[in-house]
Parts: structure tokens; sequence; C-alpha cells
């Protein structure tokens, strides 16, 4: 999947949460959403649009617009390794967080499993 298709279809699956979501297709939006962000506060304070905050409040604008389709996504690319989206809970644990990012890098299920078909497939 390139980065515009991965860019589209984490916005087309808005509010998706039962599908799968393959590693390209998770990578490129989560780098799409990080250059964003970036993006925004270092334009916000080019442009001095906000001198009173020390925050970058574009960039909490638009984190906060996105954080539906990034829940959504992330339990998608968990569905791709055949575990339940609930499974971002343990990133609470701290320590969680080192499976998370195995799973996240982990190649999905090549077959279908019982989130659906493979998203390379399609």
């Amino acid at each position: 999947m390139s980065f515009t298709e991965a860019v589209e279809s984490f916005f087309r699956k808005y509010a998706d949460f039962s599908s799968r979501s393959s590693r390209s297709e998770y990578w490129f939006a989560y780098l799409f959403i990080m250059v964003v962000a970036l993006g925004l506060g270092f334009l916000e304070g080019l442009l001095e649009l906000f001198p009173e905050s020390d925050e970058p409040i574009l960039a909490w604008i638009f984190q906060v617009v996105i954080l539906i389709p990034s829940f959504a996504i992330i339990a998608r690319r968990l569905h791709d390794t055949n575990k339940s989206g609930w499974w971002y809970l343990i990133v609470f644990t701290i320590i969680g967080i080192i499976p998370l990012i195995y799973w996240f890098c982990k190649a999905g299920d090549d077959l279908e499993n019982k989130y659906g078909p493979n998203p390379l497939e399609n």
C-alpha cells in the first residue's frame, strides 16, 4: 500500500473498528499524523499565531480531530495480528508498550482470521 492509499484509507475507515489494516497502512498513517502535527506546530511558531501559549494549539486541535481514526487504525492493526483491539489498553502498564510495538511491526496473518480477510489481498 502506498503512502497516499494509506492516508486515504485512514480517513475512509474513520470509525471502522472491526476489519484489518496492514503494516504499511498503519505506519504510513502514523507518519502522516506525525508530519502534519510537526508541520502545524512549526507553522504556528513561524506565524506566531498564539504567542501567549507555549503549546502548539493547531497540532493539539489536529490530534483531537483524528483521535477516533487513530484508535480505529490501532484496533485494525491489532486485528491483523489476530489480537483484539482491547489489547491496546496494555499501553497503560508502561511495559505493555513493548509487545504493542512488536505487534505493530509483526506481519499480519496470511490467511483470513476472525477479523476478516488479509488486507493485502484486497
